[in-house]
């Protein structure tokens, strides 16, 4: 067994040999929930800084989801929470198989999706869900707004960009930023939970109620 107070060599890509200690893979295992060796590999990669290695699992996981667009999810899980008797949420998440629609990692990522949704109420999954003509009136107010502040006409596309990046990570789920860690969003957990089990994952459906009075 490896102390966490030891430190671990390891060999980078470049034949060289840099220091990584245990500590340091632990504490990022306990942010991603990876296996220990591709942590390692992506704490190699960056030289060390944690930053860039949480950047290059990300990206990873992103491939990875990429690579399985094409299969099929023919199971999945669906969570329900209740939060103080007035608000709640139903979650409907979809994976390739059964074994991996039973694991805990899978539910526990299906319930967190569903804590997202009663703390901040998306009112669509992705961008690509919003509807055109929505986000043309977005777009148009904005522009309007631009103009009204006396911003510069060769400036406002990348003010009115700006804005609307800044709107669809209010009302799409998986532009928003993680309840838990603002420095991540919902798309980057989905990410971690593809690479961690493997399959091609979708949140497929959801609908969140909230008392009026």
């Amino acid at each position: 067994m490896i102390s966490k107070n030891k430190t671990v060599k390891l060999n980078n890509n470049l034949g060289g040999k840099m220091n990584i200690t245990a500590k340091e893979i632990a504490a990022m295992r306990e942010k991603t929930g990876l296996p220990m060796m591709e942590i390692k590999s992506a704490l190699i990669e960056a030289d060390g800084d944690e930053e860039k290695a949480l950047l290059i699992l990300r990206k990873r996981g992103l491939s990875k989801s990429e690579k399985r667009a094409d299969k099929e999810t023919k199971s999945g899980y669906v969570d329900s929470y209740v939060h103080a008797g007035r608000i709640g949420v139903l979650t409907e998440v979809l994976c390739e198989t059964d074994f991996v629609a039973k694991n805990d990692d899978f539910k526990n990522f299906t319930h967190e999706i569903s804590l997202q949704i009663a703390a901040t109420n998306p009112k669509y999954l992705n961008q690509e869900s919003v509807p055109a003509e929505i986000i043309e009136k977005e777009k148009k107010l904005f522009i309007e707004e631009a103009k009204l502040a006396g911003k510069p006409d060769n400036i406002i596309d990348k003010i009115v960009e700006g804005k609307l990046n800044a709107y669809f990570s209010e009302i799409c789920l998986l532009d928003q930023p993680y309840f838990r860690d603002p420095e991540k969003i919902v798309s980057d957990l989905l990410n971690e939970i593809v690479a961690k089990t493997g399959e091609k994952i979708i949140i497929s459906r959801f609908a969140r109620i909230e008392l009026s009075c």
